[in-house]
């Protein structure tokens, strides 16, 4: 049977189908497997009473599982251009805090590091931006969550360019309340939890992510109302109890601005072929080793303002949040269950149960304990059982 020129055609492009299907490889672009680990500063000079907390980590192939690492070991510090400089200590994690600056308005800072492998690095001096005060803060039940807006002006018109971050914090509880831990000597015995060791009410804190900006350079007057910071779901567990949120207001420059707002294009605007198009956001801190190197971040300095609220639950609809801890079983562990077991050695004492209550027939002494996963009853692996020192309770 004779085949027809259409016939072919099809028959060619069907063995091409079938030859690429056998020879597909994954392609990894030569970006995303990239061994570069570029520095990262974080942070802003405070000219004000408060200190100033600068953050060094380094990026990380976009191949790798992992986020930034953190940069330790760094020397760090705060100078001036009347020549005065100070130090800006290790905290840990890549954190590093200076005791504060109570700069002037006519001194410019700049921001000067050794890293422990010695390459050294220096921002571009920068005016001192001071914030002005934020009129407010607050939040509106929309649909299904509540949005939290900022309020704020600025009468002199110091600055015209905003950027805000946040710090929240809410409290929870672990699925069960422990009154048992495991002694250290004794060895593997099981005594009442202090009540200053209790594990089921934490704190937990995040901070921003996002990149939050305003301005008021095309209005007429220098007021901005309503700026989103944050939107909570329905479901967040942040919002099951308390929550209190604290966000920080900062003046900047125009070219602080135009580099934040680039940075968010970047990071936050692309998904289609109408959103703007990545572009390299160049900070203002320099390798001095090495001009060449590529540092990412920009130092800017002021006082920033603050401004903190709380939300509590009985203000909300109510609503049912999502409960990490629904799925906790909460098990019985027996000193003696028989057959020459012992369940607390081999569940409490090994650490995969936390002893919650004591088991005790009346007028007898203790024979078991329940116990739970760590997960379910240690709340500390989560946040912290120490009290913030801002926290309030509900009003």
């Amino acid at each position: 049977m004779k085949m027809t020129s259409e016939s072919k055609v099809k028959w060619i492009i069907g063995l091409l189908l079938i030859g690429s299907a056998g020879c597909k490889r994954l392609y990894t672009p030569p970006a995303i497997s990239a061994p570069n680990s570029y520095l990262v500063v974080e942070g802003v000079i405070n000219t004000g009473s408060d200190s100033s907390i600068i953050r060094l980590s380094r990026t990380v192939p976009l191949s790798s599982q992992k986020g930034s690492t953190p940069e330790t070991g760094a020397i760090i510090n705060i100078v001036s251009d009347a020549n005065l400089s100070y130090p800006v200590f290790e905290k840990g994690n890549g954190y590093y805090i200076s005791k504060p600056v109570n700069g002037n308005g006519q001194t410019k800072y700049s921001l000067k590091i050794t890293t422990k492998s010695g390459e050294n690095y220096q921002s571009d001096f920068v005016s001192a931006v001071n914030s002005p005060p934020i009129d407010s803060v607050y939040y509106r039940v929309k649909g299904n969550s509540i949005n939290i807006y900022l309020d704020t002006h600025d009468p002199i018109s110091t600055s015209k360019y905003y950027r805000w971050d946040y710090t929240d914090t809410y409290i929870f509880h672990t699925g069960y309340h422990s009154i048992g831990k495991v002694a250290q000597a004794p060895k593997d015995t099981v005594i009442f939890r202090p009540l200053a060791e209790q594990i089921y009410q934490c704190w937990r804190s995040d901070t921003s992510t996002s990149i939050l900006l305003g301005s008021t350079a095309k209005l007429s007057q220098n007021v901005i109302s309503e700026a989103p910071i944050l939107s909570i779901p329905s479901t967040s567990i942040k919002i099951s109890n308390r929550y209190t949120i604290n966000v920080n207001q900062y003046g900047l420059t125009t070219d602080a601005y135009n580099y934040y707002r680039l940075l968010q294009q970047n990071t936050e605007s692309i998904g289609t072929i109408f959103d703007p198009q990545p572009s390299q956001s160049t900070g203002n801190i320099h390798c001095l080793n090495n001009p060449a190197e590529v540092v990412i971040g920009y130092i800017t300095a002021g006082t920033p303002a603050k401004y903190r609220i709380f939300i509590d639950t009985h203000n909300l609809p109510a609503w049912l949040s999502d409960n990490p801890y629904s799925g906790c079983l909460l098990d019985t562990d027996y000193y003696h269950p028989g057959q020459g077991q012992n369940s607390i050695a081999d569940f409490i004492y090994t650490g995969l149960d936390i002893p919650v209550n004591p088991i005790a027939p009346p007028m007898s002494p203790i024979i078991g304990w329940s116990g739970s996963s760590p997960f379910c009853v240690d709340c500390t692996l989560n946040g912290t059982n120490k009290r913030p020192n801002y926290w309030t309770d509900f009003q």
